[in-house]
C-alpha cells in the first residue's frame, strides 16, 4: 500500500516539528503560476510548492521502496533552523567547532593557510570559484559540496542530524536579529558582529557596460561577540571582499594563512528587498527553463537585482560574508545553500522528468563563459579537492533521492 504524502512524512520526521501537510494529493493544476506581491500569500504558495515537491518526492521513495536504495525508510529530512530543538540545534554547532578543530587534509604546498577540516572546504571553493558560479555546475557542484560538509560533520564529529536550511523569508518577515538562528544565544548560529562606524555603501561590479550596484552596510561590522562562533578565526582569504565605501581587498590569492576573527554585519534592507517569499516565489514560478532559473537565482548581470542567492551572502555582511571566494569560511553559508538546493529542489519537481534530466543543465565550466569553455554536461566531473570525494558526474547529483543523495526537505 503506497502512503500518502502526510502520513510518509510524519512517519520520516515522527520526532521533528514537521510542517502541517494537506490529506489530499496536489494536483498540478492547483499550484499557484505567478508570485503574489504580498509576502504573507507569497509564503503560503512555498508552503504549497513545497508540499507538492515533498508528494512528488514520495512517490520516488515509494517505488524506490521495491527495488532496494534511497526509501520511505532511511531518508534524510532536512528541516529549517527554527524547526530544531535547543539540543539538535547545539549539536549541530558542536560538530562545526568539531570540524574547525580537526587538521586540514590539503597539503600546505597547495592552499598554505589551510588548517583545518573546516578550511578545506573552504579553499576548495576559493580555488574553483570561476568555475562554480555562473556556470553549468552552480547548482551541482554546490549540492555536492553542501552534502559532504554534512557528511563530514557526522562521520569525522558524529553528528547525528541532518544538515539544516535557512528559510529567509522568515528573517524577511521578523529580522535577522530577531530570528532563533541569529539571536546570539548558546542555541543559535551566533549573532551580529560588533557595531563600528562604516563610511559609504558596498559597491558591487561596475565593470565596463554595466552600473555598479549599490548595497547598505548593516548594524555590525565587527567581531561576532556572542553564540557558538565568538572565538572563531577565519584562517583564508580574503579574495575579494567588498567594503563599505566601494573598494575591495585581497589577500594575494586568499590561499594563505590570515587568521582573523568572523566579522558579520546584519543587513535587514538586503533581505527583505532580495531575499523575502515573493522573490523565492518568483525564483521557482517564473523561470521555465534552467538557464533563466539560474540567472534568476543568482542575479542577472547590469539589472539591479543580485537575486535570492546574493540576498542571503550580502545580508550576512562582513568578513567573509561579503567575499564570493572565502565565503565557506561563514558557518552559515551550509544553512544558506542549503536553501538554494531546497529552492532548486523545488523547481525540479515541478516537472521532474525535464529537470532532473540533460534539459535541467545549462551553461559551461567558467564564469559567464569568460574565457570561453564547453558547455557542461550530464557527463561533466565534479570534483571537489581534499575537502571531500569521489569525483562525480553531473548525471549523479542532479535529484537529492538518487546518486550519492537521500535526503529530503520539510
Amino acid at each position: 500500500m503506497r502512503l500518502n504524502t502526510s502520513v510518509a512524512l510524519c512517519l520520516l520526521a515522527a520526532v521533528s516539528n514537521a510542517i502541517p501537510t494537506p490529506q489530499e494529493e496536489i494536483s498540478p493544476a492547483d499550484l499557484p503560476t505567478e508570485a503574489s506581491p504580498v509576502e504573507t500569500e507569497a509564503n503560503d504558495q512555498l508552503a504549497q510548492l513545497a508540499e507538492f515537491a515533498a508528494q512528488t518526492t514520495n512517490e520516488t521513495l515509494a517505488q524506490n521502496e521495491k527495488r532496494g536504495g534511497c526509501s520511505l525508510w532511511n531518508v534524510s529530512v532536512r528541516r529549517e533552523w527554527s524547526a530544531l530543538s535547543k539540543k539538535e540545534r547545539k549539536a549541530y554547532t558542536d560538530a562545526v567547532l568539531c570540524l574547525q578543530s580537526k587538521p586540514a587534509r590539503t597539503p600546505s604546498s597547495l592552499i598554505p593557510g589551510a588548517k583545518s577540516r573546516f578550511d578545506d572546504f573552504v579553499g576548495t571553493h576559493i580555488n574553483q570559484t570561476n568555475n562554480i558560479h555562473y556556470t553549468g555546475t552552480f547548482l551541482t557542484w554546490h549540492r555536492y559540496f553542501t552534502w559532504s560538509y554534512e557528511q563530514a560533520l557526522r562521520n569525522e564529529c558524529g553528528y547525528t542530524g541532518v544538515q539544516p536550511y535557512w528559510d529567509w523569508a522568515l528573517s524577511s518577515l521578523v529580522g535577522l536579529e530577531n530570528t532563533s538562528m541569529l539571536d546570539g544565544s548558546d542555541y543559535s548560529m551566533s549573532g551580529n558582529g560588533e557595531n563600528v562606524e562604516k563610511v559609504g555603501d558596498i559597491q558591487l561590479g561596475g565593470s565596463p557596460g554595466l552600473p555598479a550596484l549599490i548595497l547598505p552596510t548593516g548594524t555590525g561590522g565587527g567581531c561576532v561577540t556572542s553564540g557558538p562562533f565568538k572565538n572563531m578565526k577565519v584562517n583564508l582569504g580574503p579574495a575579494g571582499l567588498a567594503l563599505p565605501g566601494g573598494t575591495t581587498v585581497a589577500n594575494g590569492d586568499g590561499l594563505g594563512y590570515n587568521p582573523r576573527c568572523l566579522k558579520r554585519d546584519l543587513t535587514d534592507v538586503i533581505i527583505r528587498k532580495y531575499s523575502n517569499a515573493t522573490a523565492i516565489a518568483n525564483t521557482i514560478l517564473k523561470p521555465k527553463d534552467v538557464y533563466d532559473f539560474q540567472m534568476t537565482m543568482q542575479g542577472v548581470p547590469g539589472s539591479g537585482n543580485i537575486g535570492i542567492h546574493g540576498g542571503g551572502h550580502y545580508a550576512m555582511g562582513g568578513d567573509p560574508g561579503r567575499d564570493v571566494n572565502t565565503s565557506p569560511a561563514e558557518p552559515l553559508f551550509y544553512l544558506h545553500h542549503a536553501m538554494i538546493d531546497r529552492v532548486w529542489w523545488i523547481w525540479q519537481l515541478l516537472d521532474k522528468s525535464e529537470r532532473t534530466g540533460a534539459e535541467g543543465i545549462s551553461g559551461t565550466g567558467t564564469f559567464l563563459n569568460n574565457p570561453p569553455s564547453a558547455n557542461t554536461t550530464l557527463d561533466t566531473v565534479i570534483d571537489l579537492g581534499y575537502a571531500a570525494g569521489p569525483p562525480m558526474t553531473v548525471r549523479d547529483l542532479m535529484s537529492t533521492t538518487d546518486g550519492p543523495f537521500c535526503y529530503t526537505y520539510l
